[in-house]
């Protein structure tokens, strides 16, 4: 049975925030190399589903996860 990843909520302070940059933001991953690569390569979901655009945008209380964590953006 797969574990339930561990939820953090991140302020971005504005309406919204791109993938890439608020895995960055969130300490999810530390390179923006790291960040393409794990999104290209499918490892990352946006709201329980595998997303590969790392410009998408995202909005409040959207949640992102990889490698057994995740982050919620919160205003």
């Amino acid at each position: 049975m797969a574990e339930t990843p561990r939820i953090i909520d991140v302020s971005i302070g504005s309406d919204g925030i791109r993938l890439g940059q608020f895995m960055k933001f969130a300490g999810l991953l530390d390179s923006g190399g790291d960040v393409k690569e794990a999104i290209i390569d499918g490892f990352v979901t946006v709201n329980g589903e595998v997303d590969r655009r790392r410009g998408r945008q995202l909005r409040h209380d959207d949640v992102v996860e990889f490698d057994g964590r995740g982050a919620r953006v919160r205003p």
